[in-house]
């Protein structure tokens, strides 16, 4: 039988959403920064390029960097909130009997 997740207390919901969503304002700065100093190298290394290589540079970084942000935020709120324990899995059971 499935235990209840923390997630569903609204007061616990709140705070481990605040968690996150501060963490993801932390890597969004972390991003520009990263931005900045991607396009800067690019700039010393290759001088002026079209304006589309800086802008698809950019792009690319704050995507891989946010995207992955995003999915890691979410692995540790499932995680840290205990959501994950109170999954009910028959297949584990089968395969680990002592659990």
């Amino acid at each position: 039988m499935p235990q209840p997740s923390r997630l569903d207390d609204p007061l616990y919901a709140s705070i481990a959403w605040a968690r996150y969503w501060r963490l993801m304002r932390g890597m969004a700065m972390f991003t520009l920064v990263c931005v900045t100093v991607s396009l800067s190298i690019l700039f010393y290394l290759h001088g002026w390029l079209s304006i589309h290589m800086y802008i698809a540079t950019a792009g690319g970084v704050a995507f891989a960097l946010m995207l992955m942000a995003a999915l890691m935020g979410l692995v540790f709120l499932s995680s840290g909130s205990g959501h994950d324990e109170s999954i009910d899995d028959p297949v584990s059971r089968s395969v680990y009997p002592d659990e």
